[in-house]
């Protein structure tokens, strides 16, 4: 396991915001897999990185401390030890945004395919079923745009 996928998403993105933002001091090289640093923010916090065995690290903040969680301070201090890992996350998110979109208009134009080919009762009978089974903010939706 590694430092990024043990962290939460929001500790990735946070952690990039720390790094970029230039809030992580005093890096030291305890050795090829264990760092010390310190998070400058609204209060400073000390952490410990170990790459090696990524759930030994610690900060100070109250997220961390006295447990076993990968907080933004440890990941930003991860990405200020590895820049070329906050660039791979950068990139990997990117592209995996980009999938996203692209699966999405795939879809959209798909669905729009299909109801132009659709019957007027095709149509209505699918509305119906919708409305129906679809949770009452949808029909209360539906009423309310259409004056009905």
């Amino acid at each position: 396991m590694s430092i990024i996928s043990l962290s939460s998403g929001a500790s990735c993105w946070r952690g990039l915001d720390y790094y970029k933002n230039k809030k992580i001091n005093n890096l030291k090289q305890i050795n090829n897999y264990e760092f010390t640093s310190t998070a400058i923010g609204t209060n400073n916090y000390d952490i410990y990185l170990d790459v090696s065995h990524p759930r030994r690290s610690t900060c100070t903040c109250p997220l961390a401390d006295g447990k076993r969680i990968i907080c933004k301070h440890i990941v930003a201090t991860f990405f200020t030890a590895f820049p070329e890992e906050a660039k791979k996350f950068e990139e990997e998110q990117e592209r995996l945004q980009n999938e996203y979109e692209d699966y999405q208009e795939k879809l959209y134009n798909k669905t729009q395919r299909y109801i132009s080919s659709m019957t007027k009762k095709e149509l209505i009978d699918e509305l119906s079923y919708i409305l129906d089974y679809a949770p009452d903010w949808v029909y209360n939706d539906f009423v309310r745009r259409n004056d009905i």
